[in-house]
């Protein structure tokens, strides 16, 4: 192999290398970093509730076992999701649901969360629903997700609320379209979808059965 060709051949090597890695390092990083988030929130909260119950490292930190934080949080969310179905608690939850959104300031905050978590998961999702929409020009189309049937609040008759994610990015944007400016994908998922979108195209996506 000639020596000018060295320089590229090691410069396509790197390149390769780092397709291979960068969605994995990416991932371990994201799912790690999201472990110790979770996991450093009981130490925190058992000093800050109960200080002698908690001591204090070398480095002036509450005292933890790796792992007994994420532990505890995945055990409270499951004994809170077994339980919330119960008359009592489901009760108890509307109680505190209706005094958050009704407190000034924190309405704002509570309602804005609440409306996101439950866009992704639960039975008001929003994401489940996935369209072509042509924005601008008739013939170009953009992948997209219906958000609201009806704008009759905004006095609107035939048009839908329309959520166009970004490529690279957990943003996006929302329009209000005709009907007859989007169609409906009946043959990919919303998921598959959202992923082709989020991916700029390179994610290839396999039709539903």
């Amino acid at each position: 192999m000639p020596f000018r060709q060295i320089p590229r051949k090691l410069f396509r090597l790197f390149l390769q290398g780092v397709i291979v890695l960068g969605p994995i390092s990416i991932t371990v990083w994201a799912v790690v970093s999201l472990f110790i988030w979770i996991d450093n929130i009981l130490p925190n909260l058992l000093h800050g509730l109960f200080p002698s119950l908690v001591g204090i490292d070398q480095f002036g930190l509450p005292t933890r076992i790796p792992g007994l934080g994420f532990v505890v949080f995945i055990g409270i969310a499951l004994f809170v999701g077994y339980i919330s179905p119960s008359f009592i608690v489901s009760r108890l939850m509307d109680l505190a649901d209706s005094l958050l959104e009704r407190t000034p300031g924190i309405k704002f905050i509570y309602s804005t969360i609440k409306d996101f978590f439950e866009a992704f998961a639960g039975n008001k999702r929003k994401f489940d629903k996935s369209v072509l929409v042509a924005i601008g020009a008739p013939d170009v189309w953009q992948v997209g997700f219906i958000t609201q049937e009806e704008l009759k609040e905004f006095g609107l008759v035939e048009y839908v609320a329309v959520y166009v994610p970004q490529s690279y990015s957990l943003a996006g944007r929302l329009y209000f379209v005709k009907r007859d400016r989007i169609r409906v994908l009946t043959d990919i998922g919303s998921a598959d979808a959202m992923k082709f979108a989020i991916s700029g195209g390179v994610t290839e996506i396999e039709e539903q059965a």
